[in-house]
Formats: C-alpha cells, structure tokens, sequence
C-alpha cells in the first residue's frame, strides 16, 4: 500500500489508515489527519524532506517519516 510520502506533487489523496501508535499517531490525528479525510500535495522539498499538504483547508508540513505512517488510497 502507498504512503503519503509517495504521493506526488498536485495530487490530491485519501486516508486510508494510520500506521505506527502511540504519541506519533496521536500528534497526526490532532493535526486533522484522520481516516476518510482527503488531503492535497502542494509541494515537496527537493530531497523529499519536508512535504507541504492541504488538509481541511490548511497547510500542514510533514516530515517524511511522519508521512511514512499515512497509509492512502
């Protein structure tokens, strides 16, 4: 299955599942990332790190390992 960290630029996502638990899973469903909810790729740094999303009408930057942990559709 895809993670977030493979979508590309201008896609837009849905969340399938979140992977990993405790404090790291939290943090990312307190920033509105959740299953169903879809997200938008608006950039990605030139080495992958970090990556820019829009999610229920804000940005959000991510690191690549916590991108790693958002599986999608």
């Amino acid at each position: 299955m895809r993670t977030l960290k493979d979508a590309k630029i201008g896609e837009t996502i849905t969340v399938a599942k979140l992977s990993g638990g405790g404090a790291l899973k939290r943090r990312i469903m307190d920033m509105g990332i959740t299953k169903g909810i879809s997200v938008f790729v608006r950039k990605v740094a030139p080495l992958g790190d970090p990556i820019e999303v829009t999610v229920r009408g804000y940005e959000l930057t991510l690191r690549k390992t916590e991108a790693e942990s958002i599986l999608i559709d």
